[in-house]
């Protein structure tokens, strides 16, 4: 059995190097839905951009609840499961500000804004996920 992490050690540990995170979200009819994402966290909150018309946008339209994982695939391996609700914004000046915030994270600084030009663009969105509850444990193969 892994140890709790703590609140500094959660955050540092997802938002160490390049993670991407699972997120799962509730189709229409009731399937699970997971996907990989680019986030960062800003305070308490979770952001990441989706397309408008995909999966992802479409549920958490009707349904803003979500659940996000984030793991380290190496012994004595470690996860963090976060959830949340989502809102949704389409706000340009927003979306542009946190979609080169993740182009930096996951592309580096000199690809920064050319990705937050590429990812915030019509018809896509910035979500914002309220933290409301974190599950994080490190070296649970020990």
């Amino acid at each position: 059995m892994g140890q709790r992490m703590t609140d500094g050690e959660w955050r540092a540990f997802v938002s160490e190097g390049t993670r991407t995170g699972k997120l799962a979200v509730t189709r229409r009819d009731g399937r699970p839905h997971v996907t990989p994402i680019w986030f960062v966290l800003d305070g308490d909150d979770l952001l990441f951009t989706t397309y408008g018309k995909g999966v992802k946008a479409n549920a958490l339209k009707r349904d803003p609840r979500v659940s996000l994982c984030v793991d380290d695939q190496t012994p004595p391996y470690s996860y963090v499961m976060i959830e949340g609700e989502a809102a949704l914004t389409e706000d340009p000046d927003e979306t542009l500000r946190w979609a080169t915030a993740l182009g930096g994270r996951y592309m580096g600084a000199g690809r920064a804004e050319e990705f937050g030009r590429r990812n915030a663009v019509p018809g896509e969105y910035l979500v914002r996920v309220r933290i409301t509850n974190v599950i994080a444990e490190r070296g649970v193969a020990h």
